[in-house]
């Protein structure tokens, strides 16, 4: 078995979210398959800005767009929360636990046309946070408005990201 490092199990789950099975994240994505648990979060500063990052060259899926300010697979048999706290440690090096965060919602690919079934949270923080270069490259602090400009404009960026800002981060 030459399996990637990276190519982790992941969950299964009915149009309710419960789990009714796993397989490899290279196999859901080889099938199309959207059921399966992805967080994703964005850090906010006091002026209204989100923290935008771009995804590094070498991401398997995405390169070099735009991205989330933290985002990622739920692992098998992890909760949302649980991976929430380990990807914002390891892509944003932020301890959940001593910062300050908030739940914004719950999405599902058939009511939301997204990716994936998913859990959107928000960090408040003014500081830019010591980003994992292996996942990004650059980042911006961006007015929602803008960085939906910049979309429009042709600037690549992943696909749920105007959706999840036009839900949770338009006034």
């Amino acid at each position: 078995n030459t399996r990637h490092p990276s190519d982790e199990y992941l969950d299964l789950v009915d149009e309710d979210d419960q789990v009714i099975g796993r397989k490899l994240r290279s196999e859901i994505y080889a099938e199309g398959l959207s059921n399966f648990r992805v967080i994703n979060a964005f850090i906010i500063n006091s002026k209204g800005e989100l923290w935008i990052p771009r995804r590094a060259l070498t991401k398997r899926l995405f390169p070099l767009c735009l991205d989330m300010s933290v985002e990622g697979h739920v692992e098998s048999g992890e909760t949302y929360d649980q991976a929430f706290a380990r990807e914002t440690r390891e892509e944003v090096d932020m301890d959940t636990a001593k910062i300050p965060w908030r739940f914004l919602g719950k999405l599902t690919p058939h009511a939301d046309k997204v990716s994936a079934y998913m859990h959107v949270y928000e960090i408040r923080q003014d500081e830019t946070p010591r980003y994992n270069p292996d996942d990004f490259v650059e980042y911006f602090w961006l007015k929602p408005k803008d960085l939906l400009t910049r979309i429009l404009a042709g600037e690549r960026a992943k696909s749920d990201l105007p959706k999840l800002v036009k839900r949770f981060h338009l006034s």
